[in-house]
Order: C-alpha cells, then structure tokens, then sequence
C-alpha cells in the first residue's frame, strides 16, 4: 500500500500537459503560457518623458536659476518636430518623445513662468527624468517565459506588444461520476435512507476552482449495466473522477468495470486518512481517479491526488500545496500506524499560523470540513500529538479565518 507522497508521485509521472491553444488575451487570465513571449520591438520604443515639464539641454543649465525660451510643446502621443536650439526648452507631458538635443527633463513644479520663457529653479542633472529606448525590454528578450501563470501584469505585457491571441495549454475537460442507488439529485425531496448527490457538485465546483472544465455525469446506479454506460461516457474527456463505489462490497463496481472498459489500475488504497480507499488508474494517457463515497474523504483525496494532476495536465510547475509549519492548540489523537490529515482552523497569532481542530474528525461529519481552511498531517507513528507541538500544515484557503486574532 503506498504512502500518499508515493501515490501523489505516481499519478504525476504519468500525466502530462495537454495540448495548445489560443484565446483572446482577457480570457488568458489564470491560464499557463505556453510559448516563450519574446519581445517583437524595444520598450520604450523611443526616449521618452518620465514627467509633465519641460525638455532643456542640461549645459544650458548649469548655473540656476536660469531662463530658456520655450520653442514649442510636446503632447503624450506628440511627434517631435525638429531639434531643440541651445537656450531652449520644449513643454513636455508624460510619454511623449524627447526631442533631439535635449537631455533632461525638467518637472513643472521645478520652474516658474516667465512669460515665453521658463525659469528652471532647481539643479539639473544629464538624463534625469528620462525613460530610455529599450530600457524595459530589448527587442527580441524573452520576457515571459512558457510555464508562467498569466497575471494581470503579464496581461499588461502581452498587450503591450499586441499579442491579441495569446498560447496557452489548453483547459482539462473532466468527468465527474457518482455513483449509489442512495443519491438523489439536487433539488428531490429529502427522503430517509437517500443522500442528495452533493459530491458531484463540489468535485465540479473544485475542479472550476481549479481552472479545468467540469463534466457532470449524474449518478451511476448500482448495476453493472449504468456503471458501464456512465464510465464510458466519461472516458472520453481528458479526465474522469468518481466518488463511491471503490470498496469491497457487492455493490462497488466502479474498479471492476473500469478494468473491463481498458482502464489500467495503478494502485488501489493509500495509507492515509481518511480516503484510504482511493484508486488510481490510466485509459491511455487519461487518469482516472477514483474517489470514496463520503464527502470529507472525496474533498480531501481531490486536494491531494486530482488537484495536483488536473494543475499539470494545464501547463502548472508548482502544482502540489506546500506545506508549512504551525503550533498545534491542542491535543491531537489518532490511531499509530496511518498518516491522517486533521481538518483545522489557521489563525496567525505573534507572526505565527497556529491551527484549532474544526471539530469532530469522523469523516461522515461535512461541518468540519467548510470551518476548515486547513490540513495538518499527523505522522504514522504517533498516537496523540501534543499541544504546542510544530506540526506541517498544508492551508486550503487563505480566507478572512487566517488574520490576526
């Protein structure tokens, strides 16, 4: 049975990005660059003001105060017109192109009116002032390099040398399936001994989350018949999650019929907790991940095993939750032999994260994993874990809860 580290290990050796596309560049937002951006022209594209002012030739001010003839005036889009004559100065906005002879420019707020002249009032430097051609970005730079996650300052790059369309790995299609002839769906009336089928919709919601596009599949019954309608259905997207039906029982048939549909099983149950009853597999370079049933194990062993997967499929590098330490408030108990993750609440306290158990870690109990933002990993061979000990803390959500208290 492997460790969760070593099950996390296999499912990435086997999966690898999906192809390229190109989208227009608002919805490359959140998306992997796939191709080296290299500059087609330098930024700036010519020396331009840094200032609203005025453009004087730095040896004509040498001694301050002094008065320059204002010879014309270069608007932000401007074009220049010819060379600036020694004793001159030209008003100048922000962005627009120094004209030739000119080496400084001079803030407005560092000179006085004179009427056609300007009176510059304080020490003038070479170059002050000034934005250089090509001091940003040399023509032919690579500038964003592929793998990176496209940010609003690279969107402002990007557009900046007009790329419109812009290449990216392209978005995971994955296929969610329930399965039990206990689920109903969203929206029936709740009856004694049905379940409303919530995994699909927060698989779908983690997996959006995520950046990838969620395939809801509904609920595969528990007959050989619908489990093999719905899995096949499933085997055509990139990739396919169900949750329940991976146990032993008469009535978990997802392994088996995935087995008879081509899918290779890689591993079957993790040494972890909860979601020891996890199983992994590939049809073709497709994963396939299946979850158990209950909703605390299904949302953990997403974080841990699918995330990470659907996150490399999409061009990711780092694609794995680190972790980092934190005080534990209070005692924690477990069984020896098993790695758990404990479901906690993060505070910072002095400049430190501390963690709080959210409550009750049975995994048939949902209310502790929405207070949890959290996963503290309790080592296999502990059987309670003091308070006050470091523990190592992979946060889910850095939400209001992580704010000093």
């Amino acid at each position: 049975m492997p460790s969760f580290t070593e099950a996390r290990g296999l499912i990435l050796d086997r999966v690898a990005p999906l192809g390229i596309e190109r989208v227009g560049i608002l919805e490359a937002a959140g998306r992997i660059l796939a191709e080296n951006l290299e500059a087609p022209w330098e930024m700036p594209l010519c020396d331009n003001s840094a200032m609203d002012g005025f453009a004087v030739r730095a040896a004509d001010c040498t001694t301050i105060p002094v008065s320059l003839k204002v010879a014309g005036y270069i608007p932000a889009g401007g074009e220049v017109s010819g060379p600036v004559e020694p004793g001159c100065a030209i008003r100048i906005m922000t962005g627009a192109p120094i004209p030739p002879g000119c080496d400084a420019v001079v803030p407005v707020e560092e000179t006085e009116g004179d009427g056609d002249a300007v009176r510059i009032v304080a020490p003038v430097k070479e170059r002050q002032h000034i934005r250089f051609k090509g001091e940003d970005v040399a023509a032919g730079e690579t500038v964003i390099p592929a793998g990176t996650l496209i940010h609003p300052p690279e969107i402002s790059m990007l557009a900046s040398f007009g790329k419109a369309l812009v290449p990216v790995f392209r978005r995971a299609r994955v296929a969610i399936l329930s399965t039990g002839d206990e689920l109903i769906e969203l929206g029936s009336p709740p009856v004694p001994g049905k379940i409303i089928n919530s995994n699909t919709l927060s698989l779908a919601a983690a997996v959006r989350q995520c950046g990838a596009e969620p395939i809801i599949l509904g609920i595969a019954r528990d007959d050989r018949e619908s489990h093999r309608e719905k899995l096949a259905e499933g085997l055509r997207a990139d990739a396919l999650i169900t949750s329940a039906g991976v146990s032993a029982g008469d009535r978990d048939l997802v392994r088996d019929v995935l087995a008879e549909l081509g899918v290779e099983q890689l591993f079957w149950k993790v040494d972890m907790k909860p979601g020891g009853p996890t199983a992994f597999g590939m049809y073709g370079e497709k994963p396939v991940f299946s979850l158990p049933g209950n909703p605390v194990s299904t949302m953990v062993t997403f974080e841990i095993f699918a995330r990470p997967a659907l996150l490399r499929m999409m061009g990711h590098r780092n694609v794995v939750r680190p972790f980092v330490k934190a005080t534990l408030r209070e005692d924690a108990k477990k069984k020896a032999g098993k790695v758990n993750f404990l479901r906690v609440q993060v505070t910072q306290r002095n400049g430190r994260l501390e963690a709080s158990t959210a409550g009750d870690q049975h995994t048939g109990i949902l209310r502790t994993m929405v207070r949890s933002n959290g996963l503290v990993l309790l080592p296999l061979e502990a059987s309670v874990v003091p308070a006050g000990t470091e523990v190592d803390l992979m946060i889910l959500r850095d939400d209001a809860t992580m704010l000093e208290n």
